[in-house]
C-alpha cells in the first residue's frame, strides 16, 4: 500500500507546474537572498531569472518573489534578510554561499532554503538545497554494489571541503579500503600517486620478470620478453575502483597521473562527484570510461533551452535548483493547506523536480540522483 501511495505521490508531483489552476488562499510570498551586484552577480541575477521561469509555469498570480541582495557579505545578508522578515515572508531562497548563513539564526522566523551543498546547517532555520556529498555518494554506492565492486579508495584533495567528504562517507555508509588525502600540487600529487598505486614496485617487478626470463632456458621466453617491453609495469594496485572527489583542471591532473602510474580506466573504475555535465571532460578520452552522479540531465537540457529562449543566455547550475525550489515551496504549501511555517519542512515528503527526486525530512533536504558515465565523448545515462 505505501509503494502504490508513493507512485500515486510522484506522478501528483510530475504535474505540479502545469497545475497552474490551483490557489491559495492568500499571497505566497517568497523571498530571494542572492548576490545582485559585485563580483557574484551574474549568479544572483541568473536565479532571479529562473525564479520567475518558475513561476511563470505555475501560472498562479498569488506567487510573489521578492529578491534581496548580499553583496555576497554575511552581514549584507543579515541586513537583507531583516528587510524581508519586516515585510512578513517566511520563506526565503538563499543566500547562495555557506558564508553568508552565519548570522541567519537571528531569524528564526524565517526558513532559509539555501543554494549551498555543504551538510553542516548553521541553525534549524536554514535548509541546504544544494546537492550535497552525502547525495552523490549514496548514488555512487548504488553504482558500486550494481556493479559488485569489492575493493574501493577515495582520493580527496587537501582543501576546505576535505571534513565533508569525510562526513559523506560516513553518512552515505559508502564501504572503502581508504581515504587518501592529497596535495594538490601538480609536484607533489604525481608522487603521492605513484606511492598509493606502488608504481615504483610494479616498475621493479618489471625489470625483474624480464632479468629473469633472459637468464631462464625459456623457449618463447624472446616472444615474452617483447611482450613486457611494451608494458610499463607489472603486477596489479590494491583497488578495483577509484573515487576522485575533484573537479575541473585538478580533477584532470589526478587521473593524468593515474595513468602515468599505468592504472587504466579500461580496467580499474574511475569515478567522481557531481561535473554539471562539464563538457571538457568530453574530450579527454585517455581518462575515459568516467563515471559520476548528477542531476537528470534531459531535464537539465531543456530547462537550458527554456532559459536561453527566454533571456538569450545561458543559466548556471545554481539556477537549475532554485527553479525546483520554487515547485517544492509551491507543493508543500498546498500540502500543508496553505499555511506557512517551519513545519511544513519536517515531514518526511518526495518531491519530482527537475532535478531529479528531492526527499525532504526534519527540514533537510537530500536528492535521489541519477549516474552517468562519460565515454565516446558522450554523457552516457546508467541510472
Amino acid at each position: 500500500m505505501k509503494k502504490i501511495i508513493k507512485i500515486i505521490l510522484l506522478l501528483m508531483l510530475t504535474f505540479l507546474f502545469s497545475q497552474g489552476k490551483i490557489v491559495a488562499n492568500e499571497k505566497i510570498k517568497i523571498g530571494l537572498l542572492v548576490p545582485l551586484t559585485g563580483k557574484n552577480s551574474d549568479i544572483g541575477q541568473s536565479i532571479v531569472k529562473s525564479v520567475r521561469l518558475a513561476i511563470n509555469k505555475i501560472n498562479n498570480s498569488s506567487i510573489e518573489i521578492f529578491p534581496k541582495d548580499t553583496e555576497s557579505s554575511p552581514d549584507i545578508a543579515l541586513r537583507s534578510a531583516k528587510e524581508l522578515a519586516n515585510l512578513g515572508i517566511q520563506i526565503v531562497i538563499g543566500p547562495v554561499f555557506n558564508k553568508n548563513l552565519i548570522y541567519l539564526d537571528e531569524l528564526n522566523e524565517i526558513t532559509f532554503l539555501s543554494l549551498t551543498n555543504k551538510n553542516d546547517n548553521f541553525s534549524k532555520n536554514i535548509i541546504n538545497g544544494g546537492i550535497n556529498a552525502t547525495s552523490q555518494l549514496i548514488a555512487i554506492k548504488k553504482f558500486i554494489e550494481l556493479n559488485e565492486i569489492k575493493k574501493t579508495i577515495f582520493l580527496t584533495p587537501d582543501l576546505n571541503f576535505k571534513n565533508e567528504i569525510k562526513k559523506a562517507i560516513s553518512n552515505s555508509k559508502i564501504r572503502i579500503l581508504k581515504n587518501y588525502i592529497y596535495n594538490t600540487d601538480p609536484t607533489k600529487l604525481t608522487k603521492q600517486i605513484e606511492k598509493i598505486t606502488r608504481y615504483e614496485i610494479r616498475k621493479q617487478n618489471l625489470e625483474d620478470e624480464i632479468v629473469r626470463l633472459e637468464k631462464s632456458d625459456q623457449n618463447n621466453k624472446e616472444q615474452l620478453i617483447e611482450k613486457l617491453k611494451k608494458r610499463d609495469t607489472l603486477g596489479d594496485v590494491s583497488f578495483d575502483s577509484v573515487i576522485i572527489s575533484d573537479f575541473d583542471e585538478s580533477l584532470k591532473s589526478v587521473t593524468t597521473s593515474l595513468l602515468y602510474t599505468d592504472v587504466s580506466p579500461k580496467k580499474k573504475y574511475f569515478i567522481t562527484l557531481n561535473q554539471w555535465f562539464d563538457e571538457s571532460l568530453l574530450k579527454e578520452t585517455s581518462s575515459q570510461p568516467l563515471y559520476f552522479p548528477s542531476a537528470n540531465k534531459s531535464n537539465y537540457d531543456d530547462f537550458s533551452a527554456e532559459y536561453f529562449e527566454k533571456y538569450n543566455q545561458y543559466p548556471n547550475q545554481l539556477s537549475f535548483l532554485s527553479y525546483d525550489l520554487v515547485g517544492l515551496i509551491y507543493y508543500l504549501i498546498l500540502q500543508n493547506n496553505s499555511v506557512i511555517d517551519q513545519k511544513i519542512f519536517t515531514k518526511k515528503t518526495l518531491f519530482k523536480g527537475k532535478v531529479g527526486i528531492f526527499e525532504i525530512k526534519n527540514n533537510k533536504i537530500s536528492h535521489i540522483l541519477n549516474f552517468y558515465k562519460v565515454e565516446d565523448e558522450e554523457f552516457k545515462k546508467i541510472f
